[in-house]
């Protein structure tokens, strides 16, 4: 931390700091100040100067007790050489003063580590603020100095403050006249006021309350609340109140109530869909609830030092996390992504083949995926002949995919690529227990047959895509005299397929939209659920009116089933054909590699240009840039999509490791099993 004149000396020499206290000083100055007293608490000496016989000490001190943090022994050390120079703890006794008189600390008890609004992007705004801009120290708000005064990670050695060091704080600190515990507990009792009035408020929000479970609300602990806290303070303010256990105890049981009640909110989002705000609204008031109680135990206590120091420790750690947007955005969004996961889990288990049967149908399947995107890559080539912008031309490609994509899996058909964006999650589903060998060996298993069934489902699309194209292909030039794809498009497939060229880098971009729409396909369905829209379609009085009711309830359950695959095969088509357009509008010249596609498109190269084009080494380049775009479209997608769920569902660093592990060694051992069932 460099304050201001930027001077590191202040780190170590106390006789200056302490010569330099004044409290009749502008407030700004003695909050710098006091920002110089806990950097010179924070970091050891750093330079050896003969005439500073404080860092001596302290260092001597530090050699002696190598276990106690370096900032607790110059803690004691301070309260050492305030207790035997007493003009030096004249002066810094009534700074304390002025500091404990003049600054408002309700604020930093009731508001700080919470959002100003409840929601999640005003609190994204919130810390990017914090971390951004800078503070300023003339201001009478604790709150506001607090990040000043302290720095996150850097002061975890409050905690290991010792309980007499702690009371010789606490002792030197009465001295100073302002730090009156009655004061200290009048702006806690405030803050707690201020906090329950926000609890209160959350609980009686319409998103919050009508996902409680009326069990929990039934004793209505929310409205409640407030009156009991009253109480307890009205209590706490007169010294002959004769209830104050009683009330108290009320207030802690209305407490853990109103924690139940919030608690029974995640319940309601596991069954019908997840909402990031909601999330964060319901953590909120959790965080608030925990820091009443907090409070109440410092007000309660009566040795309040430890609870204070407690306190300390927990606003240093609120400060660290506010620090952290990314934490934030991992910690909210980690609800939605696992859900997003068990529902692709659920889907995903239908393209895992595991016996020689399964591998067949997939085959058949696969084959019939094939057959439509034969289809689709004459669509392809006619789009673009005609010449549309390049808007127009993105979009109807993408339009071209999409229903391609929908016939398929209407058809209950498959597109191998499209895989593994389904199956990662049922992968990442089993890894919630790895705790043996033999689990690790049985995850193995499933990735073989999940790796079977890609090259199943590659092998399927490809069988049928290239021999009908190319069929295609022959058949209109002999009965029409020309095919459909004429030499000058064929000779541009040659030239953008080829491996020689970016084909690798637009193949993975690919695998990357094949992830997109998985990660899309979830978050429609949880939309779909968490608003409830199969229901308004088998119940809503107009849409029964249209369709009637039978036919109302088919819609519904047929949308509830199909949503997630809709939005994936609309999503992943419209990103195929509009994303590269779009990223061309910035300069970047991004194309897509779809292996299936490219093999059609391939198909009819050859069958333009005549079988000699069998023994052209640019073909051949073609066909290694088809298998390394299979590769990478499998392998991107499946990388992302394992990746998300293993996140949500908290797997470690170690266990990943493991699996590497166990994977190679069956590489090695059992290549072929990767292939085909045994």
């Amino acid at each position: 931390m460099k304050l201001r004149g930027g001077r590191r000396r202040d780190s170590w020499d106390l006789t200056a700091l302490l010569n330099a206290a004044d409290p009749r000083a502008p407030r700004a100055e003695r909050h710098l100040w006091l920002a110089r007293l806990m950097e010179w608490l924070r970091h050891a000496p750093r330079v050896r100067a003969p005439a500073d016989a404080a860092a001596d000490a302290a260092a001597a001190d530090a050699a002696e007790a190598p276990r106690t943090p370096p900032p607790v022994l110059r803690l004691r050390h301070l309260l050492n050489v305030l207790a035997k120079h007493p003009e030096h703890a004249q002066r810094v006794g009534a700074l304390f003063a002025r500091f404990f008189q003049e600054l408002r600390g309700a604020g930093l008890f009731s508001d700080f580590g919470f959002g100003p609004r409840m929601s999640l992007s005003s609190e994204i705004a919130d810390r990017l603020r914090l971390r951004l801009l800078p503070l300023t120290p003339d201001t009478s708000e604790l709150a506001e100095l607090f990040p000043l005064l302290l720095r996150d990670d850097d002061d975890a050695w409050i905690e290991a403050i010792d309980a007499a060091t702690l009371k010789r704080l606490s002792a030197a600190l009465r001295s100073t006249g302002g730090a009156a515990p009655a004061g200290w507990r009048a702006q806690m009792l405030d803050a707690m006021t201020f906090l329950v009035s926000a609890v209160r408020a959350a609980g009686f929000s319409a998103p919050l309350r009508q996902r409680m479970s009326e069990a929990a609300l039934a004793s209505e602990p929310f409205r409640r609340l407030a009156a009991a806290a009253e109480q307890v303070r009205q209590d706490l303010l007169d010294p002959q109140a004769a209830a104050l256990h009683a009330d108290v105890n009320l207030l802690r049981a209305l407490l853990d109530d109103c924690r139940r009640a919030g608690a029974s909110i995640t319940e309601h989002l596991e069954e019908y869909g997840v909402s990031v705000d909601i999330v964060f609204e319901a953590e909120q008031m959790h965080e608030r609830l925990h820091r009443i109680e907090q409070l109440l135990d410092c007000v309660l206590a009566p040795e309040p030092e430890p609870e204070l120091q407690r306190l300390a420790v927990s606003l240093v750690r609120t400060l660290h996390q506010r620090r952290r947007v990314r934490a934030l955005l991992a910690q909210h969004y980690a609800q939605l992504a696992r859900k997003m996961a068990e529902r692709s889990a659920e889907t995903g288990e239908h393209y895992i083949a595991r016996t020689r049967t399964e591998y067949g149908e997939m085959l058949r399947h696969a084959a019939g995926g094939g057959a439509v995107m034969s289809i689709t890559t004459f669509a392809k080539f006619g789009i673009g002949a005609l010449g549309l912008a390049a808007f127009w031309g993105g979009f109807w490609a993408g339009v071209n995919y999409s229903l391609s994509f929908v016939a398929i899996m209407l058809a209950h058909w498959t597109v191998a690529t499209k895989q593994p964006a389904m199956t990662a999650p049922a992968m990442a589903h089993r890894l919630g227990d790895l705790g043996s060998d033999a689990k690790v060996e049985a995850f193995v298993d499933d990735v073989a047959h999940l790796l079977r069934t890609q090259a199943a489902g590659i092998f399927g699309n490809l069988a049928l895509v290239g021999p009908l194209v190319l069929g295609a292909q022959l058949l209109a030039a002999w009965v029409f005299g020309a095919p459909p794809v004429g030499a000058a498009q064929a000779e541009y497939v040659l030239h953008s397929l080829t491996l020689l060229g970016p084909t690798a880098l637009y193949a993975a971009f690919t695998g990357v939209l094949l992830f997109a729409s998985s990660v899309i396909a979830g978050w429609v369905e949880n939309w779909f659920v968490f608003h409830r829209l199969d229901s308004a379609l088998a119940w809503n009085p107009g849409i029964v009116a249209r369709l009637g009711a039978p036919r109302a309830a088919r819609w519904a359950a047929w949308w509830r089933a199909n949503i997630s695959g809709v939005a994936a095969n609309v999503s992943l088509g419209m990103m195929l054909g509009m994303v590269p357009v779009i990223v061309s509008f910035f300069g970047l010249p991004m194309e897509v590699r779809h292996v299936t596609l490219s093999t059609g498109q391939l198909a009819a190269a050859a069958g333009a240009l005549g079988w000699p084009v069998l023994v052209s080494l640019g073909f051949w380049w073609c066909v290694a840039g088809i298998a390394a775009t299979g590769l990478l479209n499998v392998g991107v997608s499946f990388w992302l999509a394992f990746k998300l769920a293993a996140k949500a569902g908290g797997v470690r660093a170690a266990d990943r490791r493991r699996i590497g592990a166990a994977l190679r060694r069956r590489l090695r051992e059992r290549p072929t099993s990767f292939l085909w069932p045994r």
